[in-house]
């Protein structure tokens, strides 16, 4: 399995109770989804979950997870992100995308030249933000990826133009 064969649909914020019951926050569209898509896998693949939800809690889902029996257990779990494999999750519409398809990505400007290299995709409430690695610079560019900023989206060339607002670069 390669990286890309499995997106991360979601994490473990910890125990839930006492009886082995965790606390997942879903980074799903529709949080309940991240249940439906088969077993789900921690990121080394090591280990692998079924996942029933029981009742939705502050910040996030409470579920039972296979295997996971003990508050230990699942404390041991915490920060724990969960993977569901591609071909079991909903195929995107034309202009959406998973964050795991945009990380590595060259980055350009409208005239082709060279930017940087999308390093990771952030979410702090009010949209996507690209973090693009410059080279040559210390710290990453944070690009909003709205479709004013970010026209083009080029996966079979691996590449997205971004047309940064004055004073962004």
């Amino acid at each position: 399995m390669t990286s890309t064969d499995r997106i991360c649909v979601g994490s473990i914020a910890g125990a839930f109770g006492v009886q082995g019951e965790v606390r997942l926050k879903s980074f799903c569209a529709e949080p309940s989804d991240i249940a439906a898509y088969g077993p789900l896998y921690t990121q080394d693949g090591a280990r692998s979950f079924k996942v029933r939800l029981t009742r939705p809690v502050a910040g996030g889902l409470g579920a039972r997870l296979t295997g996971v029996e003990t508050k230990e257990q699942a404390d041991a779990l915490k920060g724990c992100e969960l993977y569901a494999d591609r071909d079991r999750l909903p195929a995107l519409p034309e202009d959406e995308f998973y964050h795991a398809d945009l990380i590595g990505l060259s980055v350009r400007d409208p005239g082709g030249v060279e930017i940087g290299t999308v390093a990771a995709v952030q979410n702090h409430g009010a949209g996507d933000i690209l973090e693009v690695r410059v080279p040559g610079r210390a710290s990453a560019l944070l690009v909003p990826f709205t479709l004013a900023v970010v026209p083009t989206v080029d996966l079979s060339r691996g590449l997205l133009i971004a047309d940064l607002p004055e004073g962004l670069d």
